[in-house]
């Protein structure tokens, strides 16, 4: 602590981001970041945009990003929010759209970011528990709240919820903002983006960290109604008028651009998840439903921790949450097909020892 720091800053508990080591030949399946590579047209962008204009600005609005992502959502690019990856166009939302003096509520096993947002604004969070089987009951959210923020598929579980059932959330909050998180959409869920026309009070916040493969450059954005896109522009010029730049902003169009590569991308994804939830099926784990780019699993014999303390050893590094309700679980990242047989060998020679 320092007399420096202020009041709140004594009180914060910060997000803590999934370890990055630094270990040689190391399958890393901690941070959900895709196994596949960004298209090469995303490569031949940000290479067109080193040169001497790299002395001068970005566009502060990022309009011909906001204009791709429109034509590709057909939807208008006054729907549109851009933001320095889903993170900040996140803390954005909980600063310009949650502050109402009632709890803003989100699932007790999610994100856990969330909570570190209220932290922060100091706005009042509510953990409402998901059901036995990890899912969220949409009629939890029928309650006097400040707000509702979930991800979809949800995040560690890879849980989706259908869309009719997040209709029955916007439906009951009609005076309050619904925001679905979606940075693992593509991986088999559907996008409430179809929805924003239909609910002015839903806000849809997606990223190109993990199904465009682009978590190096950091690009988000959020699609709703123009008074919701509004209320986080104020937000945004208030804090930093220039969030993304040059190489992020061309990259992120060209990664839009390149539809093929994206589908070939998700679809090689999804093949090797499902791969790897029925190999660890037949070790004896039990594996949640998953609509995102990792599996959420336990074994009944074994602790979550001393799984991923013996993967580790054997140079496999996945994600260990010791958080109540999902103590024993680990959160794997699909990787490449040579990874994720490193993974099923390493778990194998665990079980059976």
């Amino acid at each position: 602590m320092s007399k420096f720091w202020s009041p709140r800053v004594h009180d914060l508990v910060p997000y803590v981001p999934g370890e990055q080591p630094k270990m040689a030949d190391l399958v890393k399946l901690n941070t959900n970041e895709n196994p596949f590579g960004p298209s090469p047209k995303v490569l031949d962008a940000i290479r067109g945009e080193l040169g001497d204009n790299l002395r001068l600005y970005p566009d502060p609005e990022g309009e011909a990003l906001k204009a791709t992502i429109a034509r590709y959502h057909q939807i208008s690019p006054d729907q549109v929010f851009l933001g320095n990856g889903s993170d900040e166009v996140l803390a954005h939302i909980f600063y310009g759209l949650f502050q109402h003096g009632q709890p803003v509520l989100f699932p007790d096993v999610t994100y856990s970011f969330y909570p570190v947002y209220c932290g922060l604004y100091g706005i009042e969070g509510k953990k409402i528990p998901l059901t036995d089987t990890f899912e969220i009951n949409p009629e939890d959210y029928v309650q006097p709240n400040g707000g509702v923020i979930f991800p979809n598929p949800n995040a560690p579980t890879g849980r989706f919820l259908a869309l009719d059932s997040v209709e029955t959330i916007l439906a009951a909050n009609p005076d309050r903002v619904v925001v679905v998180d979606e940075a693992y959409v593509d991986f088999g869920g559907e996008s409430a983006i179809a929805l924003v026309n239909l609910y002015p009070n839903l806000l849809v916040c997606q990223t190109l960290s993990k199904a465009r493969s682009l978590a190096g450059l950091r690009v988000g954005f959020a699609v709703g109604n123009p008074e919701l896109i509004e209320a986080l522009n104020r937000v945004k010029n208030s804090f930093n008028s220039y969030p993304l730049d040059k190489l992020a902003l061309a990259g992120a169009i060209a990664a839009f651009e390149d539809n093929d590569w994206f589908k070939a991308t998700c679809e090689g994804v999804v093949g090797e998840r499902e791969w790897v939830t029925q190999k660890l099926e037949g070790l004896g784990f039990e594996v949640l439903p998953s609509k995102a780019n990792f599996v959420f699993a336990r074994h009944p014999e074994h602790t979550g921790q001393s799984l991923a303390l013996g993967l580790r050893e054997r140079g496999v590094i996945v994600r260990h949450f010791n958080k109540a309700r999902i103590e024993d679980f680990l959160r794997i990242t699909t990787g490449t097909a040579d990874q994720n047989k490193r993974l099923i060998q390493a778990l194998e020679e665990l079980i059976s020892a």
